[in-house]
């Protein structure tokens, strides 16, 4: 996810409200005790237009429309019909009264709501019935003109940050304040980017393609990160189905057959609404700390389609850096039977901490959906035709087009931007402030008039037991995030071993529509080979256990590698990546006096050889279906990890290409699948398995990988020391799950810390034949490798772990356990491994 890159962007810039709408009120409802009434359904009398108090009993509420009466209500208590002497009235205090007043046309339920003889509930079952009769599933194809605009504001704009020294001599900026309707806030657009598209479906097929038309927008010039953030935190999501997946969190959609244990339901209101007859239902959830909306939707009386739904993410779900969410759709009637979504519109509001009157970030998704065809069949090669996804046409469209192709006109403050933008790129003080974001979001210094990033600056400084000290630097090529071609190196200085070490690389995109890529790079360095199975076709990428600062037992197993690598890559379909290279290396071990490669060569004096020598041919095969690039250079970012992943590779390593000294094939599978499981959490399971058919010394074998850091490596073994397991066969099988706070939502005294638990089992099984065991003696006695236990193949090797995560919102701490195998040599029984990141 790109969270952490644009609250860096956003927040190094952040630190007298214009009021346009005709009607606005907040405040708070209390019981005749002074608690708090959270959920408590708030009004306009004679209106539809309404809202709920939070779990604090905030509100806040505005329309186009004069109004001069507020209504409150809620189960258990008397109506208030609260007289509105002006057009603005905030920070009201609405007492309610126990009592028994019920609303017309609706049954009161008193606390808890019964699942048993609530009209709610048996308007919700019949909504279960209908709701694959409901939308574009009646149809064979359909198509639609589709309008997206997403938007970043800078919220809770007051004097003291009008007068900051922060915005001296950009106050111009704050002429385009405005007011949310949402939340009250104050806020100030900074980014918007427009999206124009034609989507075709076949549902016969199970095939859908969306042709983008026109894209505009303003802001930062690395907007693609923003778009990309946004689009892959407010992903596509149907009211309809059990769960609504959100940052990345399973949220219990109040529409879901798991609804009724999860939300309480009330029969509150009814009305006609375009015409149709219609039910109000008010939910809100049955527990705190779970991943739960309230609102309210309506509900036509003969479809049971819905025809309008808001909702609002409670104070207390386990998510973090969000305070307020707030989703509504609204479904316009085809005709008498059909309900389709005419809009949809999501607001986020991203702040460090959660309290009352901290500031933030607004990200904001409008999305309006236009001209309905159906039943226009299309040949399945309209479908997988490839088109060009960088059209520059698309990004250049003239006002014209943007005035017939808005479906929704911009407001003034949203006009404004890009003139208000265009004039704050001249400040310096702002591009000051702009790049110092940039910095620490990307990691690269940039030298624009040269057009080259200097970085990544996080890499500067490391340290292992062979080169000590390391100091690094190195840079890139950058015209701009589509740049169809790229250089980059670095060079590098370990203080122990007095060596120098460098790399370069290139690549190329020649063709965009099927990512036709050729590429070529050369390293020499010092490298941990135990660290992964499954090789990387990142010339200059190393490992993190090469330079761990902080590491358990002895981390001097380290190669000295030369490497130099020629691929080319294409995609002949969407995410399917086909990649055929050639590669040769020298190996030798970076501290001979504690590390051996050696490996028994009659043609050697001493009839032992300690350097390898080796070239590789290469073939392989990526599938990843359904995950969302950002970019259309020849490098692009990965917006989201929601997405299955199958890598296949094969290897070919020949005597006669380049002099080299073995003859070996080798076979591998990766397999990666994440799998949300509703509201019980995030499962991931990762199985890697490869076979090499030849002999090959220690350099060129497969290692179990260990992990003697402290800190958490994906697929690797926390309790295994780096090359405890050798094989030339494996399987190795990954499994955790992170229930996001399932368990801990139900204990009291956990509760409002927002933990994650996580729990994992691994497991590995590995041969090696007789064959390499004795053509690797001289390594593997330096190794003191267990002689009964040099692979797991008498019985599978496995370790558990269990783990608190969310600790202050970015710490993870896992305590991992060795199930077997304890005789082996400085075997641990027990580690502790932990990470830091943003996540939500």
């Amino acid at each position: 996810m790109q969270f952490k890159n644009i609250i860096t962007y956003l927040f190094i810039l952040f630190s007298t409200t214009i009021l346009w709408s005709q009607t606005k009120v907040s405040g708070y409802v209390f019981d005749e005790f002074n608690e708090p009434v959270p959920f408590a359904n708030i009004l306009f009398k004679g209106s539809t237009e309404g809202t709920t108090s939070n779990e604090d009993g905030r509100f806040y509420l505005e329309s186009d429309t004069t109004y001069d009466t507020l209504v409150i209500s809620f189960i258990g208590f008397d109506t208030v019909e609260l007289p509105l002497v002006k057009k603005v009235n905030y920070d009201l205090k609405i007492t309610l009264t126990a009592g028994g007043e019920q609303l017309k046309e609706v049954v009161v339920y008193s606390g808890k709501q019964s699942k048993k003889n609530n009209p709610a509930i048996d308007i919700l079952r019949k909504i279960w019935k209908r709701k694959r009769l409901n939308g574009l599933r009646q149809f064979d194809q359909y198509q639609y003109n589709k309008y997206e605009k997403v938007e970043f504001d800078l919220n809770t704009i007051d004097s003291s940050v009008i007068k900051s020294k922060l915005f001296k001599g950009m106050e111009f900026i704050f002429q385009q304040v405005d007011t949310s309707r949402i939340t009250g806030k104050t806020y100030l657009p900074i980014f918007i980017n427009e999206a124009a598209s034609e989507v075709y479906g076949d549902n016969t097929i199970n095939k859908e393609k969306e042709n983008l038309i026109g894209n505009k927008n303003s802001g930062f010039s690395n907007n693609q990160v923003i778009i990309g953030f946004i689009k892959d935190l407010y992903n596509e999501y149907d009211v309809y189905n059990n769960y609504i997946k959100i940052f990345d969190k399973s949220f219990t959609s109040p529409i879901s057959r798991t609804g009724i244990d999860t939300y309480n339901y009330v029969l509150s209101d009814s009305a006609f609404i375009d015409n149709k007859w219609c039910y109000n239902i008010t939910y809100y959830p049955r527990r705190k700390n779970e991943l739960t909306f309230k609102g309210d939707f309506w509900v036509n009386d003969s479809t049971y389609a819905i025809k309008e739904i808001n909702m609002q993410a409670t104070k207390s779900a386990n998510i973090n850096w969000v305070k307020e969410l707030y989703i509504e759709q609204e479904f316009d009637v085809l005709n008498d039977s059909v309900f389709l979504i005419k809009r949809d519109y999501i607001l986020s509001d991203f702040v460090l901490n959660k309290k009352e009157k901290s500031r933030g970030v607004y990200g904001k998704r409008t999305t309006l959906y236009d001209q309905y065809k159906f039943d226009i069949k299309k040949p399945k090669k309209f479908y997988e035709a490839q088109i060009d996804p960088y059209n520059e046409t698309v990004y250049n469209r003239d006002d014209a087009f943007w005035e017939n192709k808005r479906l929704e006109e911009l407001n003034k403050d949203e006009r404004g931007v890009y003139k208000m933008l265009d004039t704050l790129k001249t400040v310096r003080k702002f591009k000051n402030l702009y790049n110092i974001g940039s910095i620490l979001a990307s990691g690269y210094i940039e030298f624009d008039k040269l057009n080259f990033d200097y970085g990544p600056i996080f890499s500067s400084f490391g340290f292992n037991d062979v080169e000590g000290i390391r100091i690094r630097g190195g840079g890139r090529t950058y015209f701009g995030p589509n740049d169809p071609w790229r250089i980059e190196g670095f060079g590098a200085y370990g203080f122990k071993d007095d060596k120098f070490k460098y790399g370069i690389s290139a690549k190329w995109l020649l063709d965009r529509k099927t990512r036709l890529t050729i590429s070529a790079g050369t390293r020499r360095d010092i490298e941990q080979t135990a660290l992964n199975l499954t090789p990387t076709t990142d010339v200059l990428g190393r490992s993190f256990g090469s330079s761990a600062l902080f590491a358990q037992g002895d981390n001097s197993r380290l190669t000295n590698i030369n490497l130099t690598r020629v691929q080319v890559d294409f995609e002949p379909w969407k995410n399917f990546q086909v990649q055929f290279g050639g590669s040769y290396r020298k190996l030798k071990s970076a501290s001979p006096q504690t590390f051996s490669l050696d490996y028994l060569d009659p043609s050697e004096p001493g009839g032992i050889s300690s350097e390898i020598n080796q070239g590789e041919l290469t073939a392989s095969l990526t599938y990843t279906p359904g995950r969302v690039n950002i970019g259309y250079g020849v490098e692009r970012r990965i917006s989201d990890d929601d997405y299955p992943t199958v890598f296949i590779n094969y290897a070919k390593g020949d005597r006669s290409l380049l002099d080299s000294d073995f003859d070996y094939e080798r076979l591998q599978l990766f397999y990666r699948q994440p799998l949300l499981i509703g509201g019980f959490g995030r499962t991931w399971f990762t199985m890697e398995a490869g076979k090499t058919f030849g002999e090959v010394p220690l350099g060129l074998l497969s290692v179990i990988p260990g992990n003697q850091s402290y800190f958490s490596v994906f697929n690797t073994f926390p309790t295994l020391n780096f090359y405890e397991f050798i094989t030339d066969t494996y399987t190795t099988v990954h499994l955790e799950h992170n229930f996001n706070g399932r368990l801990f939502s139900r204990i009291p005294f956990l509760r409002k810390l927002n933990l994650r638990e996580i729990i994992g089992i691994r497991g590995a099984w590995g041969s090696i034949s007789d064959e390499n065991v004795a053509l690797n003696q001289p390594a593997f006695n330096t190794l003191m490798l267990n002689p009964d236990a040099i692979a797991p193949d008498d019985k599978i090797y496995w370790e558990y772990s269990v783990g608190i995560g969310n600790i202050f919102k970015l710490l993870r701490i896992d305590v991992n356990f060795r199930g077997n195998y304890f005789d082996n040599v400085d075997a641990r029984s027990i580690s502790v491994t932990g990470g830091i990141g943003f996540y939500f």
